[in-house]
This record gives C-alpha cells, structure tokens and sequence, in this order.
C-alpha cells in the first residue's frame, strides 16, 4: 500500500496545473470568437475663426525697356577703335566707338587760325586811324580858314581906304573861299571815314562771331569723332565694325543701350477688373506692387503703377497699365515674364480654410467638420476668393467650426475619428493669392 500512497504524492501536484492550463485554453476560445473594435482613424484639425482678410489680384507681366536708346554717329568717318564689349555696364559719357579724327584736328586748326587773322583785323579796325588822318586833316583845313579868314579881314579895310591894292584883297578872298571849301571837304572825309569805320569795326565783329562759331563747330565735329554713351545702362552688339563707314544719316545705329535701373512692367487688366480698382483704389502704402518671376521666386523690390494706356482696347476689351520697379542690382532684363500682383481691397470678418479641405463634385463643393463627439460631418460650403492656400468660405462654416485638412481619404460622415492639430507646410519663396 506504501508505493500506491507515493505514487499519488508524486503525480498530484499535476492536476491543479492541468486545471488551470484547461481554463486558460477556456478563455481564449473565447476572446477569439468575439469581434475586436478597431481604433479611430488620426485626422488633422484646424479651428475656423473670422478675421480681416487682404485681396490680391494677379496679372501676366513682360518686362521692357522704355527708355532704350540707339546709339548713332554724329559724323562722318571710319572707326577706327572699338571700346565696349557687347553685354557690358557702361556708363553716361563712356566713350565707345573712336573715328578717325585727323580730318576734324585739321578743321579745328583752320578754323582757329582764321580767327586769329579776323580779330586781328578788328583790333586795327578799333584803332581808328583813317578817322584820326581825316580829322587831323579837318584841323588843319580849319585852320587855313581861320588864317585866311584873318587876312581878309585885314585887308579889306585898307583897301576900301585905298592903303592897300584891290589886287591883295581878291588873293585873300580867294584864300578864303578856298580855304572854306577845304574845310567842308575835310568835315565831309571825315564823316565818311567815321562812317567807314565804324562799318569796318561792325563787320570784322560779325566776322570774329562767325569765325568763333566756326571753330565751336570744329571743336563739335572733332568731339562727336569720340561716340560716347548717350545714358547708363546695358550695351548691345555692335553693328558696324572697325573701318565701317559712320555716317549722320545712317539707317542702322551703331549699338543701343537699354537702361535697367528702374525696369518696366507692362501688363492688361479688363475693364471691369479697371473699374473696380478706380473704386477701391487703396492707399499709397498699400499699392505697391509685388513680381513674381518665372522661377516663382519673389522680386526683393516693390514697384508702383506709373501710368496707363488713354483707350481700352476694344478688340480685348483690355487696359495696359505700366510699371516701374527698382533695380539696382541689374537682376531684370528686357522680355523676362513674371506676375504682377497688388491688393486691390481688403474682406472683413471672412473665414478663411485651406484649399485642401475643400472637396468639389460637379458644382457642390463640401468640407468635412467634427461634432462635439469627433464625430464626421459633411457640409456644402460655398467659396469666394482664394487667399494663398486658402479658400474664403462665404457661406456654411461658422468660427470655431472644426475642419479637417488632412485624412480625408480613410473618413466618411458619421465615423468618428481622432483629432490632431494640423500643421501646414512652410510656405514656398513666393505664395500664390489668388484674384
């Protein structure tokens, strides 16, 4: 009987393990055959609230340049030095192009000797020595009448007394008139020599001015022989080269120079979009403009609108508006593309959710939003103006409404879901408001 009692001491102990493993087994039956909830779907939420909100608009923009100038002779001649390489910054008065200005140094030279000779001529003429000879003459003509004047007087009462002969007194009186005619043939000489004088002086001034304007225009010619740059600003190719022939009238220019500092914008509106602008013409700080180039990088510099076309088009019914934007740097070209935009007005109390929560079919766009229990609703909104990234919804959202941007895929109405806070992306170089 002893080893039937230890054979139940050393199996015994197995049948409270046997037990357990058999409820253990029990249980997970169990749990297997009963269906497992699955977890709520992670969304991103923004809370809509109302704020004041700028409008932009947007318009296809070509730069240009308005003040390009060609670069032409003034002269005749050959060129004989190039001084600019095409595509560079050259400046006001730089020189570009050299004639051959042998034949201008020699017109300058005769020019100026011809001067010389002419006020020459007119500081003799000033002297006035004919006129000094002619009244000299006149004195001494004036005196002989004063002497035979003296003499007759003498002798006419002797004679008239008979103390003198009637012969003596013809001789004086003969002296007299002769001497009287003297006189009036030296006043006459000396009037037309004062005359002729003053004719010489005014002639050899004319000439001295004459002759002065000759070598300015000497000095011109052989200044135009150096074609400088008219304005500032990037030089084009040149079209004539060295030992071409430049000539005044030339129909080809030399070269052009397209100034880049300020850079022009042209650009067309529509009418009505002109209209409402004159409407809401916004204030001077907030009418600057902003460029966006063709790589949708933002301009660093703001422009403003300068001036209009006088007449719309009216085959496109559109407005060009011209522009000038700073540009220190040179960074702008002539016949680069880019967009134009501006703020044109500013909403009030508008909501504001970003373009991705907004689903459209057909014509009905709707967004999903949360219930109080993180439940999903669908509601229809209808949208205004795009603002960025963003969509003003003007009706069917109210503030603190809750939206979700991001897992719209893995949701329907009624499944309630998890909210997170969305984070949008970093903006681009250059958003995109829309008009």
């Amino acid at each position: 009987m002893q080893p039937d009692r230890n054979k139940w001491h050393r199996y015994g102990f197995l049948a409270p393990a046997l037990a357990g493993l058999a409820a253990a087994a029990g249980c997970n039956s169990n749990a297997q055959n009963q269906p497992v909830a699955p977890l709520a779907p992670a969304v991103e939420v923004t809370e809509v609230a109302a704020a004041d909100v700028p409008i932009y608009s947007e318009f296809p923009a070509e730069t240009y340049a308005r003040n390009m100038v060609e670069v032409r002779g003034r002269v005749e001649g050959y060129i004989e030095k190039w001084l600019f390489k095409p595509g560079s910054e050259v400046r006001e008065g730089q020189p570009l192009y050299v004639l051959d200005l042998r034949p201008y140094q020699a017109a300058v030279q005769q020019a100026g000797g011809s001067l010389r000779q002419s006020e020459a001529d007119l500081d003799f003429a000033r002297q006035q020595l004919p006129l000094l000879q002619a009244e000299a003459n006149l004195a001494a003509a004036q005196a002989n009448l004063a002497k035979a004047q003296q003499d007759y007087d003498r002798l006419k009462p002797l004679v008239e007394h008979d103390a003198a002969p009637k012969q003596d007194l013809d001789t004086a009186t003969t002296a007299l008139r002769a001497a009287e005619a003297g006189v009036r043939a030296s006043q006459a000489n000396v009037d037309t020599t004062r005359v002729a004088t003053s004719t010489q002086i005014a002639s050899n001034e004319g000439k001295v001015e004459s002759l002065r304007g000759a070598l300015r225009n000497a000095d011109l010619n052989l200044e135009y022989g150096t074609i400088r740059a008219p304005i500032g600003g990037l030089v084009g190719d040149t079209l004539v080269p060295v030992g071409g022939l430049v000539t005044p009238n030339a129909s080809q220019p030399l070269t052009s120079i397209v100034p880049l500092d300020p850079i022009w914008l042209r650009f067309k509106i529509s009418e009505s979009q002109y209209l409402a602008y004159q409407r809401r013409r916004p204030a001077p700080e907030q009418s600057h403009l902003e460029l966006v180039l063709a790589d949708e990088t933002l301009f660093p510099n703001r422009g403003r609108i300068e001036n209009t076309q006088n007449q719309v088009d009216s085959r496109t019914g559109t407005l060009e508006l011209q522009a000038s934007f700073p540009n220190p740097q040179h960074t702008l070209l002539p016949g680069q593309f880019g967009r134009v935009r501006f703020r044109t007005e500013e909403r009030k109390n508008v909501i504001l959710v970003p373009q991705r929560a907004v689903q459209q079919v057909q014509s009905m766009r709707t967004v999903f939003t949360l219930g109080a229990d993180n439940k999903v609703l669908a509601r229809a909104v209808q949208t205004g103006e795009r603002v960025g990234e963003n969509w003003i919804v003007t009706q069917g959202l109210e503030p603190g409404d809750r939206v979700i941007v991001e897992g719209l895929l893995r949701i329907r109405p009624g499944m309630v879901v998890h909210p997170e806070p969305y984070r949008p992306a970093e903006p681009g170089p250059a958003p995109k408001p829309g008009g």
